[in-house]
């Protein structure tokens, strides 16, 4: 992922490790570790003091995505998921807003490009370039065939999805929500903001939206 998703107890376990961090001359982990003693410590901003203190640029892995966007930070004052349904609602509401429809309206690709972007687990990392082309991993959280023998289930199965639901002006339009930002659904999911973010390009979208909804897609046999 681009941006992460920091939750309290990634919080906990970096306070943890801030003495590692501390250089001999002080730093961020030595200011941590004298806040935690004072009592009072706003732990959050301590554990982002620690991080920026401790990580450093590395090719196309930039210390930016240390910083939270809004929807992150509120997401991150519930990790268990229990997001209360008016604040859930607020935030599914303006993450709608960022969702783009494609610019030539056309939204099924190759369905053969999106079964190896499917499969396809690198980018975004500091052994990458700007040139990497990423891919979903989306295998990681789903099933999608019932060829694949190792696939996550952090998600639910999409074997058969348009199979089941179909190509209707709504299904698709609703497809690439979810793919583009599914948060505008489900706010503080684990799902990856993949074209919101800048994950995948259009195209890449696309050709993942033929992997769920062309019928000749093994995703659907």
């Amino acid at each position: 992922m681009k941006k992460m998703l920091l939750y309290p107890a990634l919080f906990a376990v970096t306070l943890a490790v801030a003495g590692c961090t501390a250089s001999p001359a002080g730093g961020a982990g030595d200011a941590a570790a004298a806040a935690t003693r004072s009592g009072g410590t706003d732990w959050r901003q301590a554990a982002l003091d620690v991080m920026r203190g401790s990580f450093r640029d590395r090719g196309i892995a930039t210390k930016d995505r240390i910083e939270q966007d809004d929807l992150q930070r509120v997401c991150s004052q519930y990790p268990d998921g229990d997001v209360p349904k008016e604040v859930a609602a607020r935030l599914e509401k303006a993450q709608e807003a960022t969702i783009r429809q494609p610019a030539d309206g056309e939204y099924l690709g190759d369905w053969r490009a999106g079964e190896r972007i499917a499969q396809t687990g690198v980018g975004w990392q500091w052994t990458d370039t700007a040139q990497t082309v990423a891919g979903g991993n989306c295998y990681a959280c789903h099933q999608l065939s019932k060829a694949e023998l190792s696939f996550g289930n952090l998600g639910p199965s999409l074997y058969n999805y348009g199979k089941v639901r179909g190509q209707s002006d709504a299904v698709v339009k609703y497809t690439w929500g979810r793919l583009w930002n599914s948060q505008a659904y489900n706010a503080c999911n684990n799902m990856p903001r993949f074209g919101h973010k800048g994950l995948l390009t259009e195209a890449q979208l696309k050709d993942l939206m033929a992997l769920l909804l062309d019928p000749a897609s093994p995703v659907n046999q």
